[in-house]
């Protein structure tokens, strides 16, 4: 059998990085671009679940979805049109941003994970599924420069320009959910402090192998070696 190719190992690893870890439960899906007109996205089932040399599938940026291919994967396609920069994208839906979005709120940076998204986070207001071309025009119009997007009840996005960083910022997005939802249930959230854009730009840093640091840790007791 032939050796993976690095961008399907990297998609798996993704996808159960975000599985096994509390991030997205039977739905969800994670891609990479492959060059400017394709994009691999994983198996369609549950993220926890892709197994060792599982092949995802390849997805033409400008065209039809291949047959089998969830529908919500025409926001990848959209996306990766729009954002030239971004490499790889996290589609999961966690149990904290749900909660909080249920309030029609969304995480603001009251810590350093949260500091990553101190520009705001956009909140798509539909509460139906992206699956079909408007919609997923609109949500990546409304996603814009932001690294991050609440997709209302249906969980979140988060764009990178690496597979690392991507999957980092979904935890981190993620734990600045648990903490606004502190905020909220101590009934101080309209008067406790939220970090200026100097601060925020300072902590959000990526030096340090932090992205590197947080893919480590989520892929710990991952069936497949990560690389040398």
């Amino acid at each position: 059998m032939a050796a993976p190719q690095p961008a399907e190992l990297t998609v798996r690893r993704m996808a159960r990085a975000l599985g096994n870890n509390g991030l997205s439960g039977p739905f969800g899906h994670c891609s990479v671009r492959l060059d400017t007109g394709h994009l691999l996205v994983c198996a369609a089932r549950p993220m926890a679940m892709v197994g060792v040399g599982e092949a995802g599938t390849v997805v033409p940026v400008n065209g039809a979805l291949p047959a089998g291919v969830l529908g919500e994967v025409r926001l990848h396609q959209q996306i990766y049109r729009r954002r030239p920069d971004v490499q790889a994208i996290c589609r999961f839906i966690p149990p904290q941003i749900t909660a909080l979005a249920a309030l029609g709120r969304v995480p603001r940076a009251r810590h350093g994970f949260g500091s990553y998204f101190q520009a705001g986070v956009p909140l798509w207001p539909d509460a139906a599924l992206v699956r079909n071309d408007t919609a997923a025009e609109q949500v990546a119009a409304l996603l814009g420069p932001h690294p991050g997007l609440v997709l209302n009840v249906n969980g979140a996005v988060t764009v990178a320009e690496t597979p690392e960083r991507a999957v980092a910022l979904a935890w981190f997005l993620e734990d600045a959910a648990r903490v606004e939802l502190a905020a909220l249930s101590s009934g101080l959230a309209d008067t406790a402090p939220v970090l200026g854009t100097e601060v925020a730009a300072q902590r959000a840093t990526w030096d340090g192998r932090i992205a590197e640091r947080v893919w480590e840790y989520l892929l710990r007791n991952d069936p497949e070696p990560l690389p040398p």
